[in-house]
């Protein structure tokens, strides 16, 4: 029969009292400590694996935020692998962590660390969750699930049912089968009342024999008396621990990003885009279009500027720059450039002419490079951020998209290789990942499609702008059409051959680049019902060093 709680070790009663009733547990504090003791062997890249980066930040970082955002901890402290502190103290310094008190050597062990953990905390009574740095998926409920359980609880394991059947061996042979259902896969954060894992640890330093691969197992073999309630955790909080980990980890955060989180309200909207000044290159029409009505209608001054429209042409280097230029000698400013500008030409490789592989590589790749390339200076000003857009055929080569493939699964690279590049400058870059889009360009070029089968442009352009106003970076965020969502206009889109992907990014059968979105049929580019706001120019922004083209 388990024991009532109340009455566990680390249990305190009140001062005079003898009648051996517990006091209610009231901690001073709750306390993660967040273990990033491992080399990273495993996973075979010459450093400590919760410095990777995935999804365009440190491991480590992405694990210290769940926990500074999480309003049930009060404190993190991060005991760090041997030789490695200055880099993981970089990472909470420009980060900004608030809660980090401290950030240590770990040891040698996983036991070691926990120790030395203990030791840094202190006497005081106070809750404590043990995470480790490479599970950087972890979930807020998961949290609060376990702080809430240690009212009640003196110890707390977070795990996940076995979906296979577990075997016991013995020299290569079957020696048990455990029954599944009574299974679980233990996961972190392992949460504790802190006089009992003390409590724990104490006992073990007297046993010559011990040894454990978690602190759960250190309290149920030396304090078995003392229940340990089980969090139910998640498929998502995954380990880093091998090669494949690094990359599937990396998915799960785009899988996670696919939804930007958008703002409460209307009026939150206008606050955030009042006053920041947006340059959409592909903006005569499409999603290009339509993001740059939105943005505008909010109070943003919007620069969209095309071939059709503006006489751009996005592979010429010094179009870019008179762009760019124009809209800081206007604004003040630059806060966001958008890149919808894409070609799509279809045909199998050995049959394109030199030409249109020229042009398809320029607009679609070195087109995003040199814009990438002459938009930073400008971006670093406003700590703003470079949105690209890409195309679900970035993930798999297909015959007769080629070359249109090579450059969408190369503009996903560019995305986070940027994103690490100008972490450092405050600049945010994302891609965009639409399914197939109704637009203008998209019924020139193949004609008209089902509507319930398309996406509308108006939905990219809405979910593009909650990233443009998110603290994303490194995304690849996903669009795809909901049930009942169909396109908003009766523009067709291609029905590719063999179930090929959709062309975000606008393309026109003559090969010309175009904008991917729908453009206002009346040419007014200002969204209805949505009025102008007033921008205020700053003052405090110089231009930037001119940047040379090609």
């Amino acid at each position: 029969m388990a024991q009532n709680p109340a009455t566990r070790p680390d249990s305190r009663s009140a001062p005079g009292d003898r009648t051996g009733v517990a006091a209610p547990w009231r901690p001073d504090r709750t306390v993660a400590v967040v273990l990033a003791g491992g080399t990273g062997t495993r996973v075979g890249l010459g450093i400590p694996k919760q410095l990777l980066k995935i999804a365009g930040k440190p491991i480590l970082e992405h694990t210290i935020t769940v926990f500074e955002s999480a309003p049930e901890i009060d404190e993190i402290i991060v005991l760090m692998a041997p030789g490695f502190l200055d880099e993981a103290r970089q990472i909470v310094d420009k980060a900004g962590f608030r809660k980090v008190s401290q950030v240590i050597e770990g040891g040698d062990t996983r036991n070691a660390t926990t120790r030395l953990a203990l030791t840094a905390i202190g006497p005081d009574d106070c809750n404590v969750l043990f995470h480790d740095a490479v599970r950087p998926l972890l979930s807020p409920r998961i949290v609060r699930e376990c702080v809430n359980a240690l009212w009640t609880y003196s110890a707390v394991d977070v795990a996940i049912p076995s979906a296979d059947t577990i075997i016991q061996v013995d020299d290569d042979c079957i020696t048990d089968i455990p029954v599944r259902s009574r299974l679980r896969r233990g996961q972190t954060p392992q949460a504790f009342r802190s006089g009992t894992i003390r409590a724990a640890y104490a006992l073990a330093a007297q046993d010559p024999a011990f040894s454990a691969t978690d602190d759960c197992g250190v309290v149920l073999r030396y304090l078995p008396e003392v229940p340990i309630k089980v969090i139910e955790g998640s498929d998502e909080n995954i380990k880093v621990t091998h090669p494949v980990d690094v990359h599937l980890a990396d998915k799960l955060f785009q899988l996670a990003a696919a939804q930007a989180p958008r703002l409460r309200d209307e009026r939150a909207y206008v606050e955030e885009l009042s006053g920041r000044t947006v340059v959409v290159f592909g903006g005569s029409e499409g999603i290009g279009a339509r993001l740059a009505e939105v943005a505008r209608g909010y109070g943003a001054e919007v620069f969209p500027v095309s071939r059709s429209s503006t006489g751009t042409h996005v592979e010429r280097g010094e179009d870019v720059a008179a762009a760019l230029r124009g809209a800081f000698e206007a604004t003040g400013r630059i806060d966001h450039v958008v890149v919808t500008a894409g070609v799509l030409r279809m045909g199998a490789l050995a049959e394109m002419d030199e030409a249109t592989i020229s042009h398809m590589l320029q607009v679609n790749l070195v087109a995003p490079v040199d814009i990438a390339r002459q938009a930073l200076p400008y971006l670093r000003q406003t700590r703003g951020q470079l949105l690209l857009y890409t195309s679900s055929s970035y993930t798999r080569g297909r015959a007769r998209y080629a070359l249109y493939s090579a450059t969408k699964a190369a503009v996903v690279n560019l995305t986070q290789a940027l994103a690490d590049e100008w972490s450092e400058f405050g600049v945010r870059v994302n891609c965009v990942n639409p399914e197939r889009t109704a637009t203008p360009m998209r019924t020139r070029a193949f004609g008209e499609e089902p509507e319930h089968t398309l996406l509308a442009a108006d939905t990219v352009a809405r979910v593009s702008l909650d990233v443009l106003l998110s603290g994303l970076t490194g995304q690849v965020v996903d669009v795809r059409r909901s049930t009942g969502d169909p396109a908003a206009e009766r523009t067709g889109q291609p029905t590719e051959p063999n179930g090929q992907p959709g062309e975000p990014s606008g393309t026109a059968s003559n090969g010309q680049p175009a904008e991917p979105n729908g453009a206002d049929p009346n040419g007014s580019g200002q969204e209805p019902g949505l009025g102008r706001i007033g921008r205020q120019r700053s003052t405090e922004l110089v231009p930037p060093p001119r940047v040379g083209t090609a």
